[in-house]
């Protein structure tokens, strides 16, 4: 029994953090890019898979869609709190992986649309939201240094209208975002 514990023991130290900087970009028309910055806590169950949490805030310009229409996003600070798993596909230097994690993303909006529906302009104040979502990466790891592409997938906020005496529009808010990381792990190296 030693003698298999001990040839598969792992050849990885089980815990690192990773610190993580990257590009942000929402979906759906009016959207532009923003910052993402992340810390990502993991442990090894073995050398090949990783556990962890990831906390995430995205500084970002959202889609915004009104009656079918594109619109000049808001922006928002999108943050989130997601339960990860890593599955690295070789034990030496180069290590690709995927990636999948579940989680809560908060919406705090910081801005105000102007909406013309079509016979006068009015300001919209968007509120904040916290959503369950979902996340799926992939990239590699080379030495310490992680780089990786993510897809964030958060439902929109919809349901808002603007009523005035003669229209009513519905407006819909993309929060889903791409983020492409360059990051680096703090502990995890070999024994």
């Amino acid at each position: 029994m030693l003698t298999s514990l001990a040839a598969s023991a792992q050849e990885f130290k089980p815990f690192k953090v990773n610190l993580s900087l990257g590009y942000a970009k929402p979906s759906g028309g009016g959207a532009s890019g923003g910052v993402l910055f992340s810390v990502e806590p993991k442990y090894g169950l073995n050398d090949n898979i990783d556990l962890g949490l990831r906390v995430e805030s995205a500084l970002v310009a959202r889609g915004v869609t009104v009656s079918g229409e594109s619109a000049t996003g808001d922006v928002a600070a999108i943050g989130s709190g997601v339960l990860t798993g890593n599955y690295y596909f070789s034990t030496g230097g180069f290590r690709p992986f995927v990636g999948v994690g579940l989680g809560l993303f908060s919406i705090a909006s910081a801005g105000v649309l102007t909406v013309d529906n079509g016979q006068t302009e009015e300001n919209v104040t968007f509120s904040g939201a916290t959503k369950f979502g979902g996340m799926v990466r992939a990239g590699f790891k080379a030495g310490h240094f992680v780089l990786g592409v993510e897809y964030n997938a958060i439902s929109a906020s919809d349901g808002l209208s603007i009523s005035s005496s003669a229209n009513a529009s519905t407006i819909s808010i993309k929060n889903s975002y791409l983020g492409v990381k360059l990051g680096f792990d703090i502990g995890g190296g070999r024994y």
